[in-house]
């Protein structure tokens, strides 16, 4: 597996989700997006980490270019 990431959607992911912890793709590989489902083993990639203390909708970067990541920050507006 390569350790670039692979091209994604232009737009955000609208994710609802319960408290606890979340895992998101780094890698563009997942099957289960924006989620990770083990796709990056064997790369450089690991996934990311977010920890919510209650429910709620967030927004998940899509493009792969957020500063904010696994979160959306409005970058792919300018892509």
């Amino acid at each position: 597996m390569s350790d670039t990431q692979a091209p994604a959607r232009r737009e955000p992911y609208e994710v609802k989700l319960a408290a606890g912890t979340h895992y998101f793709c780094s890698c563009g590989q997942s099957k289960k997006p924006p989620f990770c489902d083990g796709s990056h083993q064997g790369s450089a990639h690991v996934p990311y980490e977010a920890v919510v203390s209650e429910a709620k909708t967030v927004y998940v970067c899509g493009c792969g270019k957020s500063g904010g990541a696994p979160f959306c920050d409005g970058t792919h507006g300018s892509l």
